[in-house]
């Protein structure tokens, strides 16, 4: 492989990612059973089935989490870097956890949670109901702000992508859900030729 200076580099050096451990906080245990990677921290349990392609070795003494590969194929080098990051992921996530919020924008538009449902009225004849996933915790400080919280990072962007999709911001006044401090690309409308 050929890098910025027009050396070859070997590809082993590439997965950066997958080589740098991860640190294990206090309070978080980690144990591999199987291929089972099993995280448990003070916000809960979560659970990854790793590919056989690589190990996963924890070292009680340094705190640390690493991810190592057999060999030097397409897979392998795929999925080391990727095991990695999602165990750095799920240790931060039962550690601290994951947030994302919206916001709702528009005259009359407003959201409010009903036991396990979302509840959206963004401008259609219905009042839209979006059932809330289990492991997530949605609230609603005031009327068109949404924040959900969870320990799965995954389902947290998830959950938060289709919410979003379900009234995304129009481009001529904004209006729609969108994520908080998003940046709408707003159009010129008619009006502004004259």
């Amino acid at each position: 492989m050929v890098d910025g200076t027009g050396e070859h580099r070997k590809v082993e050096d590439m997965s950066r990612i997958g080589k740098a451990p991860v640190q294990i906080p206090k309070g978080v245990k980690i144990a591999v059973d199987g291929d089972a990677l099993k995280v448990e921290g003070p916000l809960g349990k979560l659970e990854h089935r790793v590919h056989p392609a690589v190990k996963v070795q924890i070292d009680p003494a340094d705190g640390l989490l690493k991810v190592t590969r057999g060999g030097d194929d397409r897979i392998s080098r795929s999925v080391h870097g990727l095991t990695r990051a999602l165990a750095a992921n799920m240790v931060e996530g039962v550690s601290k956890g994951y947030e994302k919020k919206l916001e709702i924008v528009g005259v009359g538009y407003i959201a409010a949670v009903q036991k396990s449902t979302l509840q959206l009225r963004v401008g259609f004849a219905n009042e839209l109901q979006v059932p809330i996933p289990a492991g997530l915790n949605v609230t609603c400080p005031d009327q068109t702000h949404i924040v959900i919280k969870g320990i799965d990072k995954h389902l947290v962007g998830q959950f938060a992508a289709e919410v979003r999709a379900r009234r995304k911001p129009e481009p001529y006044k904004g209006k729609g859900i969108r994520y908080e401090n998003e940046q709408v690309r707003r159009k010129a409308g008619k009006a502004v030729t004259k």
